[in-house]
């Protein structure tokens, strides 16, 4: 039975290689970054399905999919079932795309992903945090608290209705082929978007937003929105994106509507929709003009953790604590521990009576059990 193919020694495994975020050295060769770096000849990308099917490109990308414990492909095969001989599927899987008829899978995205997301890492601004490589919450949250220390205390507060159900095809596709003119990788995302949906008895061929779950969709969400966020730097406002949820920071009322005013005027003419009921602008020093930003609340110089954050932990706990919950009560603590550990380390900066709520409420549960 065949191995899965290895990659490279010397690649940097999920490291930001070369310097450059998403670049993984096994995929993409000293000659290329160059190109990125410099600028590629034309300012298209045309050559790239044969670094989607090499093998070590391939072999990472089922690294990847294993590493997230998702699903191998359409038909329903396991990670376990691929696993056992991943070699021989892999290497049937490189066939099938260079031979134009393989069936969608994760494998394939991620390796789409692999070879495209640097193109567009490049372009990102510093301003974008959501579903980037060596970026995260904690640095949105970071830079959101530096601005509100320096004076920033006006926001606007977005919410687009929707965002990953409704971004159009069509200028999204555009957007891709800017940056890219190979015609195969450019059908395989096609593909991806076209796929159709069915729910209960009916089914239907999509014309907006990205697939749900898809390993490419979040790297799409940030081409789309793009050109907000060059627009908003353009203007001088202080944007902080992660993926479809931002705020902009100003030093004043008037400045925060001008804002709004810009993000109302591009969401309207891409195709997209301000929710109603949950964009808004206020002076967060004030009682009740706070925003949610990631899980906390900013209000009034204080920052807690938002009600909806806390109630999701509890339930969590809850599932863990029930009363018909069988095993000792060492091991429910140990089973309850490491979701706990994460939980703190995320919103370990919020007042402590939240922190004493919390821990209350878990001995309470210990104690039913």
């Amino acid at each position: 039975m065949k191995t899965a193919p290895t990659v490279p020694n010397g690649a940097k495994q999920g490291a930001e290689a070369h310097g450059i975020p998403g670049v993984e050295a096994s995929i993409w060769t000293e000659r290329m970054v160059s190109a990125l770096v410099n600028g590629v000849e034309g300012g298209k990308w045309y050559s790239l399905m044969d670094k989607v099917c090499a093998p070590h490109t391939l072999a990472l990308a089922w690294e990847r999919v294993r590493a997230n414990r998702g699903a191998a492909g359409v038909d329903g095969q396991s990670v376990e079932k691929f696993e056992a001989k991943a070699g021989a599927y892999l290497a049937e899987l490189a066939e099938e795309l260079r031979g134009g008829t393989y069936v969608k899978d994760r494998i394939v995205q991620a390796a789409v992903k692999l070879v495209i997301e640097p193109i567009f890492e490049f372009q990102f601004l510093e301003t974008s945090y959501g579903f980037r490589p060596g970026r995260g919450c904690k640095d949105a949250l970071r830079e959101v608290d530096g601005l509100l220390k320096a004076g920033y205390t006006h926001v606007v507060d977005a919410d687009l209705k929707g965002y990953f159900d409704t971004i159009p095809h069509s200028p999204l596709m555009a957007r891709v082929e800017t940056s890219i003119s190979d015609g195969q990788v450019l059908g395989l995302i096609q593909g991806w978007l076209g796929q159709d949906i069915l729910k209960g008895l009916e089914r239907w061929t999509p014309t907006g937003g990205t697939p749900q779950g898809a390993v490419i969709s979040p790297l799409l969400a940030n081409l789309y929105l793009h050109p907000l966020d060059e627009r908003m730097m353009a203007r001088g406002y202080r944007m902080v994106r992660y993926a479809d949820d931002f705020v902009i920071l100003c030093r004043s009322r008037e400045e925060a509507d001008s804002a709004l005013a810009e993000v109302r005027e591009w969401v309207d003419a891409n195709g997209l929709t301000l929710h109603p009921d949950k964009t808004h602008v206020g002076d967060c020093r004030q009682k009740g003009e706070g925003f949610e930003f990631l899980g906390y609340r900013f209000e009034a110089g204080r920052r807690w953790v938002r009600k909806k954050s806390l109630k999701r932990i509890k339930d969590a706990i809850r599932s863990k604590t029930g009363r018909m919950r069988s095993g000792s009560l060492k091991e429910i603590v140990s089973d309850l521990n490491p979701m706990l550990r994460g939980w703190f380390e995320y919103f370990k900066h919020a007042q402590r009576n939240t922190l004493n709520e919390l821990d209350g409420f878990i001995r309470r549960r210990l104690r039913a059990c």
